[in-house]
């Protein structure tokens, strides 16, 4: 059997990695989009980070939600009675191939598109067509349609709070210098604490190195207290002009979105690898064993493919969306793109440990409309937004409908 597909396999391989490749394209500025925008960073300044720590996030943390994409959204034992291994792995091909064709016309186009929305979408279609309704685990769909919605709105409050609370605590104060000095490095000691956290605590059980939550939460606290003792004594002896003090306080936040902006990206791709390797796991698994139950754990390996995808994809073509997200909902400046960035990474990295796909997408543009929000409804412009809910609608039918497509194809072929 193994000797049989492994021309599949090798084939396999390919479609995900394209569509890794895809999803490092559209969704690079989900993690640096603002970052740019405000000139935080350059855009090869982001693309360099970006690759890194998407890839880190990919392999280190990513089999969480590979695990639900592959496994729950349909009910592979219904899908067994209708269709054998062959017609699954036709399915899964169809459905990495139909949400990647989608995303890359959506790319073209400057499109911010979710790509959890693909893939599930496309998976939807592939089980519907394949054995009906009954094979859709509707619950866990469910869940997964909340999370959705759940998720910018999180991003988008914490956002909001966060940016009330910089302009509350510094910005409405005479003293804004001295009152910036004082804050920032709470926020950097927090930032960095949440986010050596979800990387500890069952974050790194590939390189098994999975601590307890004990272990985790007090190694989490000294880091966290190290960055922000750090910062602190860094403020303490900065000196600064009086006369610019209004941008030398957004100064002081331009290395905390940054800080912010490499925690999205690695909690994109701890989340988004799912949308990649999730049905590449399956298409592995059932070639070399014909069996569609059996349970397998995704290999270090995929992920490594996953991550090595979105990399790539970010290097080649992931300056097309950037200015979509980062320049034209909201303006943005060093501290509404980490109030932005900040609510978006916590509610990504959240949903992640549950094991829900969540749109990063959805996310972030959740936050920055937080932001936005924060300064009055006249600071967002409404008609991005239209049309950001446009492409969005579009995603899940137009997945689906290619997946059917190409699925169809595939059995003619084979």
């Amino acid at each position: 059997m193994e000797l049989i597909f492994t021309p599949v396999i090798l084939f396999s391989l390919l479609v995900g990695f394209y569509m890794a490749w895809n999803i490092g394209a559209n969704d690079l500025a989900n993690s640096m989009g603002t970052s740019v925008g405000s000139r935080a960073l350059s855009i090869k300044q982001a693309i360099l980070v970006a690759a890194i720590l998407e890839f880190g996030g990919a392999v280190f943390v990513g089999s969480h939600v590979t695990d639900t994409v592959r496994k729950k959204i349909v009910d592979v034992r219904v899908l067994s009675l209708h269709i054998g291994p062959e017609a699954f792995i036709c399915g899964m091909l169809a459905a990495i191939l139909g949400a990647a064709i989608w995303i890359t016309i959506a790319t073209y186009f400057s499109l911010p598109v979710s790509t959890t929305h693909s893939i599930v979408g496309a998976v939807v279609g592939f089980g519907i067509v394949a054995a009906g309704i009954d094979t859709i685990n509707f619950g866990k769909l469910a869940e997964i349609v909340a999370s959705w919605i759940i998720s910018p709105i999180a991003g988008g409050i914490l956002s909001f709070l966060t940016f009330t609370i910089i302009k509350r605590e510094v910005f409405d104060k005479d003293d804004k210098m001295e009152c910036a000095k004082r804050v920032v490095p709470y926020f950097v000691g927090f930032v960095s604490t949440v986010l050596v956290l979800s990387m500890v605590y069952k974050g790194l059980k590939n390189l098994h190195l999975d601590m307890a939550i004990g272990e985790a939460f007090f190694m989490a606290l000294v880091i966290g207290g190290m960055s922000g003792g750090a910062t602190h004594l860094f403020l303490k002896n900065c000196r600064t002009k009086v006369e610019d003090e209004y941008q030398q306080v957004e100064n002081f936040f331009r290395h905390l979105q940054i800080l912010t902006a490499c925690y999205v990206a690695f909690a994109h791709g701890a989340n988004d690898v799912a949308n990649a390797v999730g049905p590449l796991a399956a298409i592995v698994s059932v070639a070399r064993t014909g069996d569609i139950l059996q349970r397998t754990t995704v290999p270090l390996w995929v992920l490594v493919i996953g991550g090595i995808g979105i990399a790539l994809g970010i290097a080649t073509w992931g300056q097309r969306v950037i200015e979509t997200i980062g320049k034209r909902i909201t303006e943005i400046t060093f501290t509404r793109g980490f109030s932005a960035e900040f609510g978006a990474a916590t509610s990504i990295l959240i949903c992640s440990k549950l094991g829900l796909p969540v749109s990063t997408s959805h996310t972030l543009v959740g936050s920055v409309v937080g932001v936005g929000f924060a300064r009055g409804i006249g600071a967002i412009d409404l008609g991005v937004i239209r049309d950001i809910l446009v492409a969005w609608l579009l995603t899940i039918p137009v997945a689906a409908g290619l997946t059917v497509v190409i699925y169809e194809l595939l059995l003619l072929i084979v």
